[in-house]
């Protein structure tokens, strides 16, 4: 396997490792029946790739062997923003048969993180996810890993992330702090839903920490107490 380096920004920052500690343990208390997560957003720039990476760095800080899935096969920036990543094979590869499970999985820096990054793109993406080969990849990561990350290109553009739940356990919408309408938001839940992927809850982003308590009372009249809901601060300048 590759050793590459991750770079998360502002994951020393006090008010961001809090609030991902909180993300972490509630994570946990949904139960371990919740080991492949896929991690959406609306739309673009919504912070949802930061989050499913630090969400995957602060599982493996106790000791949680975790594995982080780059899913955009479309216009990843991952491995050019995120690593060093240089010539590194990745999921478009594998699925295409030009690459081992084992050329696409690289270790981190960090112990207990290994990463596969998307690849080159590929003109068919949503081929590639509903052959047998991504099904097999998903169930063989199940059993090396506590927790598996997929994270996905926003459902509300692209109708990949339903492909990918399909084979989840279940699914993390994430939601920048007045950039999403309601019903834009409650389509893409219902695309999530069509697929037989439950709803672990929504990571409400970009939220400034005076307005807290007005979006927790706003989030909660939309979806309800049935959702679990956090909230990162945005002092992380996500």
């Amino acid at each position: 396997m590759e050793k590459i380096t991750v770079n998360l920004e502002n994951m020393d920052n006090y008010f961001v490792g809090e609030a991902f500690k909180t993300f972490r343990t509630n994570l946990q208390f949904c139960g371990n029946d919740s080991k492949v997560i896929d991690i959406t957003s609306c739309d673009a720039n919504e912070g949802k790739t930061t989050i499913a990476l630090m969400l995957a760095k602060s599982l493996s800080d106790i000791k949680k062997k975790v594995i982080y899935v780059d899913c955009d096969l479309r216009k990843s920036v991952v491995a050019s923003r995120y690593a060093n990543a240089r010539n590194v094979k990745g999921l478009s590869e594998l699925l295409s048969g030009l690459a081992t499970d084992d050329e696409v999985i690289c270790n981190t820096q960090y112990e207990n993180f290994d990463i596969i990054f998307s690849g080159p793109y590929c003109p068919n993406p949503v081929e590639l996810m509903i052959c047998d080969k991504f099904i097999e990849l998903i169930e063989k990561l199940k059993a090396q890993y506590d927790y598996v990350i997929m994270d996905t290109p926003p459902l509300g553009l692209v109708i990949d992330s339903a492909v990918v739940a399909k084979n989840c356990d279940s699914a993390i919408l994430v939601i920048s702090s007045g950039k999403v309408r309601y019903r834009q938001a409650r389509n893409v839940i219902k695309q999530i839903e069509k697929s037989g992927c439950k709803i672990m809850g929504v990571v409400l982003n970009h939220v400034e920490k005076r307005g807290e308590k007005y979006y927790k009372k706003y989030y909660q009249k939309y979806y309800g107490k049935g959702y679990y809901t956090h909230y990162l601060p945005e002092d992380g300048g996500y």
